[in-house]
């Protein structure tokens, strides 16, 4: 079967993505949707990609497993960084919590809270916190993310445009010496995205390995966060970007 250059370009996104949608490649390829499922019809046929409803995954995908092993990178520090962000947060708040092991940290150690309202585009999450009755667990449409249960793409955007909480607790991918906030997934960007605009206070949770990776898409930049928790900052670039943009940063495992 002959590929085209945007049908190469597609499965070059699922390489990275695990899985796409319809609606986001119309996007990316400005061309109209019946051209994007012909497409990934045709890449079906040739064993190339899984057609699901409303977009396609990986072949043989491997995202859960690697999700699984990302939850163990850093692990203790992910638990001390959930506490510590969770001690920022009273009885009775609004909050949004988005994709990523480190939110998914956080959420755990909100056991002992009462009253809270959390909007999440996170099925882990969502799942977790269920089961504390004291508190109102919201989820929001859109597409679900096979590899890790995030929630992604256009209508989980317009769901939350509908809130403003008090506070936002997000992860990143990567975090760039000139203080860039960066992930992989460009719709999971747009998320992360409107719910930094629609909270009062901005916490961002991450361990100091994510700044010492890169990642493609730019989420936004730390002058952005009012708080920042991780176990350590080593580089002195990003820690006077944190001092000059005012972020107050906490240090988990500092030394």
């Amino acid at each position: 079967m002959f590929i085209s250059k945007r049908q190469n370009k597609i499965l070059d996104m699922l390489k990275k993505l695990d899985q796409v949608s319809v609606e986001d490649l119309v996007a990316e390829f400005n061309v109209t949707p019946q051209t994007i499922r012909n497409d990934l019809n045709e890449l079906d046929k040739a064993k190339k990609l899984v057609r699901v409803h409303g977009g396609a995954r990986l072949l043989n995908s491997r995202g859960n497993v690697e999700y699984e092993a990302r939850r163990q990178i850093a692990a203790s520090q992910k638990v001390l960084i959930g506490k510590a962000a969770a001690e920022m947060i009273p009885d009775n708040a609004s909050l949004f919590i988005n994709i990523g092991t480190t939110t998914e940290a956080f959420s755990d150690a909100l056991v002992d809270h009462k009253g809270l309202m959390v909007i999440t585009n996170n099925i882990n999450v969502a799942s977790r916190l269920r089961l504390y009755l004291e508190n109102e667990v919201i989820i929001t449409g859109g597409v679900v993310r096979s590899s890790d249960g995030g929630i992604v793409g256009e209508a989980a955007v317009d769901f939350i445009e509908n809130f403003k909480v008090d506070y936002a607790i997000i992860g990143s991918s990567a975090i760039d010496s000139d203080g860039s906030l960066l992930d992989f997934d460009f719709r999971e960007v747009k998320v992360a995205q409107a719910i930094i605009k629609n909270a009062r206070h901005v916490i961002l949770v991450a361990d100091s390995t994510k700044l010492k990776r890169s990642a493609p898409v730019r989420i936004g930049h730390i002058s952005q966060i009012d708080t920042f928790v991780t176990d350590i900052i080593d580089d002195n670039e990003f820690r006077e970007i944190c001092e000059e943009s005012e972020v107050k940063v906490i240090e988990v495992e500092a030394t």
